[in-house]
């Protein structure tokens, strides 16, 4: 062996023998975004033999600030092979499978089943589902990571090592949470933002959890929910444990399962359909009719502030605040234009007024503004 992983080797209770069980590893990693940039480079940098990289998407700038493997030059190139590439330059001798695409029900079973272990870097609840109940049908352990503003989620499951001797299944993420939050509920990470640092952070704790688990060495997170606060710098545990009605995760349950990625409901609400969406132009003239009432749902706290909204209710506070609509039509506006269709939806049920929604949201406006 050359001098690449003498630092490793030579830790106590580490040696040859880790060594040798990362070498012999199959990690897939679901996702190269944030959390996924420092998982890969961590994993080859540590030796583990074979790792494949599952993602359809593109660079593009937004990325930059957290995915520091790509840089300005790549943008709009496919983010697995380009990382592919890169760990070929970092070390040769490292099998990185690139999956340029999206797991889904029709290639998930196909695909982990060639792993040892999974790990979730992905940013949608979802994808998340779908890891865990493959896994689950798989008997595969995966690790979960979850990043959103300032504060990130680690943890490991189905770690069939860590069975305790009268609990016949591990924990899996339905044990933690049995069925997914609506499409409102939650805002992503593309409209709550993250700050840079904080998949790097998590992302690098992710892999230190695979290598444990490789290798045997440690404790590794299962049954335990890691909660990071980057703006405390505090930590704190939830102890997770087997549900008395465990979720049955079967081959039946697997493929009638709608993993959408906008984690939504197994079955689409028809009413959506039926909301308007505008574009910005058609928009830029609603707003100027004094009849028109434009109704901002984001929180708070989320960037930019606009002057042109009439009102700012964020979508938490609607139920409440939706006596404060006057009888107009309204126009609603979030950042992505996701919100803003489930808000509209809620409007209209409950004060049978005319509602839009803004397509695309802010983001679509200030590009055309652009």
């Amino acid at each position: 062996m050359n001098d690449r992983y003498i630092r490793q080797v030579i830790l106590p209770g580490f040696g040859m023998d880790a060594q040798e069980k990362l070498l012999a590893a199959k990690v897939l990693i679901v996702g190269m975004g944030g959390l996924g940039c420092p998982v890969l480079q961590y994993l080859v940098a540590a030796g583990v033999g074979t790792i494949g990289i599952m993602d359809g998407d593109t660079v593009s700038m937004s990325n930059l600030h957290r995915q520091l493997l790509f840089h300005a030059g790549e943008l709009g190139q496919p983010k697995v092979k380009l990382a592919a590439e890169k760990m070929k330059e970092q070390d040769s001798s490292i099998l990185v499978q690139a999956y340029p695409y999206a797991l889904t029900v029709s290639n998930a079973a196909e695909v982990v089943a060639d792993y040892d272990l999974v790990i979730d870097a992905t940013d949608n609840f979802m994808a998340k589902y779908l890891i865990n109940d493959v896994c689950v049908l798989l008997n595969k352990p995966w690790i979960y990571g979850a990043v959103s503003q300032y504060q990130g989620q680690l943890s490991v499951f189905n770690w069939r090592e860590g069975v305790a001797s009268d609990q016949l299944q591990p924990i899996n993420y339905r044990d933690l949470f049995p069925v997914s939050p609506a499409p409102h509920e939650i805002a992503t990470c593309e409209e709550a933002g993250v700050i840079g640092v904080l998949p790097g952070i998590i992302g690098t704790m992710q892999a230190a959890e695979a290598i444990k688990i490789i290798t045997g060495l440690g404790l590794p997170l299962y049954g335990r929910l890691y909660n990071y606060d980057l703006l405390q710098a505090r930590s704190y545990e939830i102890a997770i444990v087997k549900r008395e009605d465990p979720v049955k995760i079967d081959q039946a349950f697997f493929e009638a399962m709608n993993y959408d990625p906008f984690c939504g409901q197994p079955e689409e609400d028809p009413d959506m359909h039926d909301i308007e969406e505008i574009n910005v132009d058609t928009f830029m003239q609603l707003r100027a009719d004094p009849d028109v009432f434009v109704l901002d749902v984001r929180e708070k706290h989320e960037y930019p502030a606009i002057d042109f909204a009439d009102a700012q209710i964020p979508m938490s506070e609607l139920q409440t605040g939706m006596a404060a609509l006057p009888d107009k039509s309204i126009c609603v506006i979030c950042h992505q234009g996701i919100r803003s269709v489930y808000a509209a939806q809620l409007i209209r049920a409950r004060r049978n007024l005319t509602v839009y929604s803004l397509k695309g949201g802010l983001t679509a406006y200030f590009k055309k503004e652009s």
